[in-house]
């Protein structure tokens, strides 16, 4: 029990631990910044990122439609922000499985289904911010080279998952667990794999990380700085690759770290850098928790009753039986 709630902890306090290094060493020169702050630029940014919510409930919205489970657009983003708040406060993305808890409860979706929308969501977002990211590339310069593999990375990887999944269909199975395998595999083609998947879902994702863009371009302007457009967008991407990667809950501390170091890659003070990569993170994980506790309020109750038997059966070792 110990060394399983350790592991919360533990990586907690690598989040904590960043993010205190990054401001102890900046920090007169982040108070000089946040007294001549413009503040109604970050009423501006947390519009921005509520319309990207939006615009991620929609897309969801589409995916679960396509493997035969119909809900509407609040449903899905409500759905969404309990996940990702989830995901705030435990490590390796676990939050992501209160997805198929909600979807059991209040559509009778199977744990194939849950697991098919998550995945559809998951490849579509790495994908589609990795090839934002290489056409950054093309307007950035100085970028070091283990930007352009932590780039190529993930598009190579969801090429190869495209051909898999093209393949595997014509593959036959006895197995019983093989062929829950391929059922989840066939429900995420449909999900993907169509023409109007793959137009619907690849341009709301690119929609998605130019409003995350957008989010962090307000927060410049906050602490009136210029930053070029494509640097604040090739941040963004090394920011969300390496957030990717469930060292800390909700990416915290790694996000801040890569944006940040992007930044002053680009000519900007390390105080500036700083500044901007914390409150860019802090306004959207404030936003997703505000809006995670308004979406447990819309499910019930009953949805913080699932997360406790879930994270404890997980981290405690115990729990109510049949849950």
């Amino acid at each position: 029990m110990w060394r399983k709630t350790g592991t919360i902890l533990i990586s907690t306090l690598i989040a904590v631990g960043i993010i205190a290094f990054m401001v102890y060493r900046v920090w007169d020169d982040l108070l000089v910044a946040l007294e001549h702050a413009v503040w109604y630029y970050l009423v501006l940014a947390t519009l921005v990122c509520l319309a990207a919510w939006w615009l991620r409930g929609l897309r969801y919205r589409s995916i679960l439609s396509s493997i035969g489970v119909k809900v509407g657009v609040a449903f899905s983003t409500a759905c969404i922000f309990v996940s990702q708040t989830a995901n705030l406060i435990v490590p390796a993305r676990l939050g992501d499985l209160v997805r198929i808890l909600i979807l059991g409860h209040e559509h009778k979706a199977t744990v194939s289904q849950g697991i098919s929308s998550l995945v559809v969501e998951r490849v579509f977002d790495i994908v589609m911010v990795a090839l934002l990211g290489a056409i950054s590339l093309g307007f950035v310069f100085n970028v070091p080279e283990r930007f352009y593999a932590l780039i190529i990375l993930p598009l190579a990887a969801g090429a190869i998952f495209f051909a898999v999944l093209l393949f595997i269909g014509k593959i036959p199975a006895k197995n019983r667990y093989l062929r829950m395998i391929l059922n989840i595999m066939d429900q995420i083609r449909e999900a993907s794999l169509t023409l109007r998947a793959l137009v619907i879902l690849s341009a709301s994702s690119v929609a998605i990380w130019l409003l995350d863009t957008l989010v962090c371009i307000f927060v410049i302007m906050m602490f009136q700085e210029e930053i070029p457009f494509f640097v604040v967008l090739l941040a963004i991407v090394i920011g969300n690759l390496v957030k990717a990667v469930p060292i800390t809950p909700g990416g915290m501390g790694t996000y801040e770290l890569a944006v940040a170091a992007t930044f002053t890659l680009a000519g900007v003070p390390m105080a500036e850098a700083t500044l901007i990569a914390v409150v860019d993170h802090l306004l959207k994980n404030l936003v997703t928790l505000g809006g995670g506790i308004v979406s447990i309020y819309y499910f019930g109750g009953w949805v913080m009753d699932s997360i406790r038997t879930a994270f404890s059966k997980r981290f405690g070792g115990m729990g109510p039986d049949g849950v």
